[in-house]
């Protein structure tokens, strides 16, 4: 029985100095390099099975260090072996969201065909690249559920065209007019009210930088436009997911 308690104590200590060395590792780093980040703030610390490297965290990015934090190396790395980008899949690991948690009442909301896969798109309505995503990919598509957040981040006008198309009597309808079409949305009645605001910020919640940006029900997300065949690919993966 002592044996046991002694054996539980070491254990313990053990680990208490083992988070204790992490802990003066992660200060170490966190001190080197903060000042060299131009006001950017790091979020986490944690070392990496690979090359005595260490992850910083940084604004929803990924950046690698020594154990002193003298070196800063910016940039992907790769498995050779399997030629997976194990930068990018933890990035998009980080960044996932749980998709039950968007407040989707704040979103337009368009079913095509059975409607059984979904998605999210934060747009502005002045975004170039939104506007070629909805004239070709969303447009084409089918059997999916879309929940577009009109994601205000390129000009006051973006606010004004936004409030118009969620005031119309149609706001799908005025939606894809401005979006595929070029029509201008008739001006919001003084009275009605937009979740402008609330979608900027949650925006700026999930860390989305521009537009558009497309989230999937697992989680993760796509920035920027894609085409059909890379949207149909994705949700071919999803499927092919086991269930959890």
């Amino acid at each position: 029985m002592i044996k046991m308690k002694l054996a539980v104590l070491l254990a313990t200590a053990l680990l208490a100095s083992c988070v204790d060395a992490q802990n003066t590792v992660e200060a170490n780093i966190k001190k080197a390099l903060e000042p060299h980040l131009g006001g950017a703030k790091i979020e986490s610390v944690k070392e990496t099975p690979y090359g005595g490297l260490y992850e910083v965290r940084v604004a929803g990015d990924i950046l690698y260090t020594d154990k002193k934090g003298e070196f800063l190396v910016i940039g992907q790395v790769y498995d050779v072996k399997s030629s997976r980008n194990l930068t990018r899949e933890r990035i998009d690991d980080i960044n996932k969201i749980k998709f039950s948690d968007l407040p989707l009442e704040m979103a337009l909301k368009q079913v095509k065909g059975n409607g059984k896969r979904v998605i999210a798109v934060f747009e502005d309505p002045n975004c170039g690249y939104c506007k070629r995503l909805r004239q070709t990919t969303l447009n084409e598509i089918d059997n999916v559920t879309i929940y577009t957040f009109m994601y205000n981040i390129l000009s006051q006008d973006s606010f004004t065209k936004s409030k118009n198309i969620w005031c119309a009597p149609n706001r799908n309808k005025a939606w894809d007019d401005w979006m595929i079409s070029g029509k201008v949305p008739p001006a919001a009645p003084n009275a009605c009210e937009s979740p402008n605001d609330k979608v900027l910020a949650l925006g700026q919640k999930l860390r989305i930088t521009g537009t558009p940006a497309i989230f999937f029900s697992d989680g993760t997300r796509i920035p920027g436009a894609i085409d059909l065949k890379a949207l149909e690919a994705k949700f071919d993966s999803l499927e092919a997911k086991p269930a959890k």
